[in-house]
């Protein structure tokens, strides 16, 4: 089973309903586990895989995950397109909780992950001006509207380090500069994306609005709960719709040679065992 399609299900969604001739398959990488097993299955005439980010049960915060050990195991199962999905709060009152945003942009305020493959004698700079694949964004878009969910194609997604909320303060900071969505994830798996050269795209899923609102105090954990349940559940039927209508993976965007260019270390003096470490994702760059 050869996955060309990666699902990564954030809050709420620990697997993917309608696979089929599923099984358990766990990776092993040069940068140690990833969150869980992958699950490899058959969707809608495609194979895929799916890990749960946080693992079965959601065990692992936001500033503890492997993301470079998440996104190692997808490209070495195969995977060149990645669906992410996030839960989310919403910066602005236009994004209403059931809906979702597919961002175009990333604001980072994680403080000290690691989000680059690199290093160890081999220095690369990828272009992450433009983060995410526009195609594969554009399909889940389509994928939203076949489905039935509301969602905006477009938008910042600003990525906090957590584990705790915003404060206001800082919510209504965020607010005067833009942002649409706030969420604890998804920038370094969309850096390492990039330099694995995998097609990434999030759906992020409003559950609530952020602490700015007038009303967020009036929301309950079972209010949140109950809008995790229901947007996992448009969530996997926006997948669905997705991965059914989506080809041959193709190579009409740059996702695929976003290291051409980038690797700046003279290649005489890249490190052999630094070498061997990144060969599934430079060794073609080092070929001959």
């Amino acid at each position: 089973m050869n996955p060309e399609i990666g699902i990564i299900g954030g809050s709420g969604l620990y697997s993917m309903p309608g696979f089929t001739n599923q099984k358990e398959v766990a990776v092993e990488t040069p940068f140690g586990p990833p969150s869980d097993a992958y699950m490899v299955g058959d969707l809608e005439g495609k194979t895929v895989a799916f890990l749960a980010r946080h693992g079965r049960g959601h065990r692992i915060s936001p500033s503890e995950l492997n993301f470079r050990a998440n996104i190692y195991g997808l490209k070495k199962l195969g995977v060149r397109r990645v669906i992410s999905l996030s839960a989310v709060g919403s910066l602005k009152e236009e994004h209403r909780p059931l809906e979702f945003v597919i961002p175009d942009q990333f604001f980072d305020r994680t403080r000290g992950r690691v989000s680059t493959f690199f290093g160890e004698g081999l220095v690369a700079h990828v272009s992450f001006a433009d983060p995410i694949c526009g195609d594969l964004a554009s399909t889940l878009h389509r994928a939203c509207h076949d489905a039935g969910v509301v969602a905006k194609l477009g938008g910042t997604y600003l990525c906090m380090e957590g584990p705790a909320f915003s404060t206001k303060a800082e919510s209504n900071v965020y607010r005067s500069m833009g942002m649409d969505v706030i969420g604890m994830t998804n920038l370094q798996e969309a850096k390492l994306a990039r330099e694995a050269e995998l097609c990434y795209a999030t759906v992020a899923m409003v559950t609530d609005y952020d602490c700015w609102h007038p009303d967020h105090d009036a929301v309950t954990v079972t209010d949140i709960i109950q809008n995790l349940t229901k947007n996992a559940e448009n969530a996997a039927q926006v997948v669905r719709c997705a991965v059914k209508a989506m080809g041959a993976a193709q190579d009409r965007c740059k996702c695929g040679r976003a290291l051409e260019h980038a690797l700046i270390t003279d290649r005489e003096l890249v490190p052999a065992a630094t070498l061997k470490k990144l060969e599934l994702i430079v060794g073609k760059y080092f070929a001959g």
